[in-house]
């Protein structure tokens, strides 16, 4: 084992916190490991909880991830576990967040989706804003209730079909990275549709149609759903200590 995973363990398991964990009222959970920080792909785990622990469901799905890679992201996890050397996510740098999530509605362009979370159709007047100086900063918003002026320099229409003619958020589940809406430390964190087999995100969990739609129609909101995405060598490291399952 070479010297840097050595140290990288020792300090992943030494550190005295010990309650930056899954909340034990979540009954799924849906893992994506990469290979490294770098590592623009990855494939994504879903667990159920049992009383015998976390018992795997669905089959493992491969998945895009930023056009950068992974950094640590703000969730329920706590800033400890980050290393000195760790990538911190920020706006614009074309990384997913990685750490521990909580996952909010699916949303997507259909009336309706089959699925156990709440969901939210988008218009073409719904955006995410990604503009750092905004007050809506890191929040989905309709600009028929907003205004126009509201949304204006954001980059995130959410019906990319109509503006930027793509499928990639016809169904998606909002992942709850940064929630205090902290300017410029990341926004617009979504699992969607992916464009095509190993093509990277702008800072998102991406995957085909089919498997989101096995995706969807699992999850249930009353369960209360995490997201954990991690390099494979942090995720050995903390896997223990979060109560995490063995992959």
């Amino acid at each position: 084992m070479c010297k840097k995973l050595v140290l990288l363990l020792l300090i992943l398991t030494c550190t005295t916190h010990v309650n930056a964990q899954v909340p034990e009222n979540s009954q799924q959970l849906l893992v994506t490991i990469t290979d490294n920080w770098a590592a623009t792909t990855g494939e994504l785990h879903a667990f159920r909880r049992t009383k015998d622990g976390w018992q795997p469901v669905l089959k493992p799905i491969p998945v895009n991830l930023g056009r950068t890679g992974l950094a640590w992201g703000i969730g329920l996890h706590q800033q400890s576990v980050m290393g000195e050397g760790d990538p911190k996510k920020r706006e614009g740098d074309g990384k997913a967040p990685a750490g521990i999530f909580s996952l909010g509605d699916a949303f997507g362009y259909p009336d309706m989706l089959n699925t156990g979370l709440d969901y939210q159709p988008m218009r073409a007047s719904h955006y995410c804003i990604d503009v750092p100086t905004s007050p809506l900063y890191n929040q989905t918003v309709d600009a028929l209730t907003v205004g126009e002026a509201a949304v204006k320099g954001s980059s995130e229409g959410m019906r990319r079909d109509i503006h930027y003619g793509d499928q990639q958020y016809k169904k998606g589940i909002f992942v709850a990275h940064n929630p205090d809406n902290e300017p410029g430390a990341g926004s617009c964190i979504f699992v969607h549709l992916w464009k095509a087999a190993g093509s990277p995100t702008a800072g998102c969990t991406a995957m085909a149609e089919a498997q989101m739609d096995a995706v969807l129609e699992w999850l249930q909101a009353g369960k209360q759903p995490v997201y954990v995405a991690l390099p494979a060598a942090h995720y050995h490291a903390l896997r223990a200590r979060w109560a995490l399952p063995k992959l």
